[in-house]
């Protein structure tokens, strides 16, 4: 109608997709208008928060992420059975991403069930607060505090300052980091190599890195060496 100008409403995306914000709805008139623009490199929205789905038990493979009472599991195995008489169904072996156990779980086929909300955020590991570790996110500089414990002993020995990991989050809630499975340290402390030894010599002798990890490491490495380790199996790789 002239003479009038019309208003609409959007409201924001649903609060599963995305972070609360207090901007909750646009208000469009019919004059011009400018919205200011800022670049964020972040990661897609859709990496951060996988959109979360219902999705039938016929859909399960290796590495789906399953709601299964009210726990968030990941498939490891899957084989899809019917049988010459009843039901087929689906057996899978899961491994629970709080706790690490494995059990073994069948579903009727055609069954539905909910999609975890498994995402990952990259940050970089900045210093050690007493028993916390601190991430911080190198485009909004926040930083996450994460305990020792929540880590564990086995991959905090590998940690460096300036190292990149993945925090791993179901719902909000922190319950991994993976860190890189190679990592490159120096050795601070090992016993004088010997006259004769050669890359191509026998032999091992401990050698203290500069997180605090002691490895295994060939005679003719010296203290100031650059070595790459597996962080899976603790063992030297080589000299970087």
């Amino acid at each position: 109608m002239a003479g009038t100008a019309a208003t609409f409403s959007i409201s924001s995306a649903s609060p599963i997709l995305s972070r609360p914000s207090p901007l909750s709805s646009l208000s469009f008139s019919s004059k011009p208008f400018i919205l200011p623009m800022r670049s964020l490199n972040r990661a897609p929205l859709s990496h951060r928060f996988p959109r979360i789905m219902a999705f039938s038990s016929n859909d399960i493979k290796v590495g789906s992420n399953i709601e299964v009472d009210g726990a968030p599991w990941r498939v490891i195995e899957f084989l899809h059975v019917k049988p010459g008489k009843g039901a087929a169904f689906v057996r899978t072996k899961m491994r629970n991403y709080l706790t690490g156990n494995t059990v073994e779980k069948t579903f009727r086929a055609g069954s539905t069930m909910s999609e975890a909300a498994i995402y990952k955020e990259t940050k970089q590991f900045t210093y050690k607060d007493g028993p916390q570790y601190v991430f911080m996110d190198l485009t909004t500089f926040e930083e996450t505090r994460v305990n020792e414990s929540q880590i564990g002993a086995e991959k905090t020995k590998w940690l460096k300052e300036g190292m990149d990991c993945n925090l791993l989050l179901w719902n909000d809630r922190l319950f991994d980091v993976e860190i890189p499975i190679t990592v490159k340290l120096t050795v601070v402390d090992v016993d004088p190599g010997l006259k004769g030894d050669t890359a191509q010599g026998g032999g091992t002798k401990p050698a203290t890195l500069d997180t605090g990890a002691v490895v295994f490491v060939p005679l003719f490495v010296n203290v100031g060496d650059e070595i790459l380790v597996d962080t899976r199996t603790g063992q030297y790789m080589n000299r970087a």
